[in-house]
């Protein structure tokens, strides 16, 4: 009997997951990303104890040691500097939490797969199914069969529509300012920490990444427009260190004022979904559970649900897959939601 083959939508981070955890019990999967190729998209974010399990179950723990940075402690503060909360990152008790560029962990994922198994310019426009396999229909013409379908394509989603009925995202009245620059612009920044500062309707978040070489800033502030949600929306350098400026810490400040290049975006609350799959078509990442970034989990739940579904797919039958697949949203759906009401 031949084995299955899955037919991956999106090449970020839980896509990509997905595929390697999928290849590593011997199941054929393929990724196709809509861009032309994989950069330097988006900034950082954390890679927290419960997505590390699954990188190291990967086998790319160590690859993680050698381009991320370990926090060795994280500071919540007042906007002024007053420490609100602090406590210690490490391996010995177990709270080990990395510093990731996204780009580097997208290329160390895609390092892990063969080099036929990525496909770039591979737009989804539409996707069909009947009881023995799921086609998916790309813009430049081509076409992908499956036995399985994964709708890895974001926040954005096309395949979402065929699970459930689209609805509309609801504006957060939020907007955040993101992105990286050189560590040694502020040389004065302490080995691996974490520094969170709020004056209870803006906060600023920085942390280290890439081997310490780059700081991540991310900071949010009220937005007085309801502005598309994009990586590549342009912010106003000045803007975002007056919005930081007076009354605030004087590292923070120093952070915001060597800010030469930021995007700005706004950002949009969704509905949990009841609903995660269709036949043999399964949702994954943001395209399932779409969430406000204050928890910090995106990217680790979308790493999660690329465990998960490798999992429960092992072994299986193809007269067997919409069965899985709803086993699939069983185990994950209350999970995720949880940290979307979080």
């Amino acid at each position: 009997m031949a084995g299955l083959r899955v037919v991956i939508v999106g090449g970020g981070i839980g896509g990509l997951t997905a595929a390697v955890a999928l290849r590593a019990r011997g199941i054929e999967a393929d990724v196709y990303e809509q861009a032309h190729r994989l950069g330097e998209v988006g900034a950082g974010f954390m890679l927290a104890p419960n997505s590390l399990r699954v990188v190291e179950r990967l086998g790319l723990y160590d690859k993680v040691t050698q381009v991320g940075v370990r926090f060795t402690g994280i500071e919540i503060c007042h906007a002024d500097g007053t420490e609100m909360t602090a406590w210690l990152s490490g391996e010995s008790d177990g709270f080990t939490i990395f510093g990731m560029h996204r780009a580097d962990m997208v290329s160390l994922l895609v390092s892990s797969l063969p080099d036929d198994a990525l496909h770039l310019n591979h737009r989804c426009v539409a996707f069909t199914q009947d009881n023995d396999r799921a086609v998916v229909t790309f813009e430049n013409g081509e076409s992908a069969e499956g036995d399985v379908v994964v709708g890895a394509d974001g926040i954005h989603s096309t395949l979402q529509q065929y699970v459930v009925e689209p609805r509309d995202p609801v504006f957060s009245g939020l907007a955040a300012y993101r992105g990286v620059m050189p560590a040694e612009r502020v040389p004065d920044w302490p080995d691996g920490a974490v520094r969170d500062w709020s004056d209870g309707t803006k906060n600023l978040l920085v942390y280290p990444v890439r081997r310490g070489e780059l700081l991540n800033f991310v900071a949010f502030t009220l937005a007085d427009e309801q502005m598309r949600e994009s990586w590549s929306a342009p912010g106003d350098p000045q803007q975002l260190a007056a919005d930081f400026g007076d009354g605030w810490d004087a590292l923070a400040r120093k952070v915001v004022s060597q800010v030469d290049a930021t995007f700005r975006w706004g950002i949009y609350d969704r509905e949990s979904l009841r609903q995660w799959s269709q036949g043999r078509l399964a949702l994954l990442g943001d395209a399932a559970h779409a969430m406000l970034p204050y928890m910090g989990q995106g990217a680790n739940q979308a790493i999660e649900d690329g465990m998960g579904l490798a999992t429960l797919l092992e072994g299986v039958n193809t007269a067997d897959v919409p069965q899985v697949l709803a086993r699939y949203q069983t185990l994950r759906r209350d999970r995720a939601a949880r940290f979307q009401q979080g």
